[in-house]
């Protein structure tokens, strides 16, 4: 049997970490050895993540460095938000720091990071967590189905 390259459509069961620049972890499915699975294409991971991961076999293990546009992106300053603090009750208390889901029109969840308090108002960052940051992403492919 031949070892199975990662295609346009292959569907990928894989652990990975993602570190940043200093070396910190910000994820990884070993931690609770939870391996992700996913099909090339389904949008789960952006199009340069799935570069990364083409031509790879089962058992490879690869480390890349991906510059924030190719990564998570850069900060846009149209997902910030000033949210009324009345909006905020006892059990999703607006403290600097906190993340909050906040429940979109269709129903999904949406985090936002808590980035000032003043006064009445409330900055809401929903730009992810790891815009505009330069990650390792490392990968150990464990499976490939085509």
């Amino acid at each position: 049997m031949t070892d199975l390259k990662i295609g346009e459509n292959s569907e990928v069961i894989f652990h990975f970490s993602i570190k940043l620049e200093d070396g910190s972890a910000a994820d990884s499915t070993k931690v609770h050895n939870k391996p992700a699975k996913l099909v090339m294409g389904d949008g789960s991971l952006t199009a340069n993540f799935e570069k990364c991961l083409l031509g790879l076999c089962a058992g490879d293990e690869k480390s890349f460095k991906l510059a924030p546009e190719d990564a998570f992106g850069m900060p846009n300053p149209d997902n910030i938000y000033y949210v009324d603090r009345s909006k905020f009750g006892s059990d999703t208390p607006a403290e600097v720091g906190a993340i909050i889901a906040f429940t979109q029109p269709d129903g999904t969840d949406l985090p936002g990071l808590i980035r000032e308090v003043a006064g009445d108002s409330v900055t809401v960052d929903f730009n992810h967590p790891l815009a505009g940051q330069q990650v390792e992403f490392e990968v150990e492919i464990l499976e490939v189905r085509n």
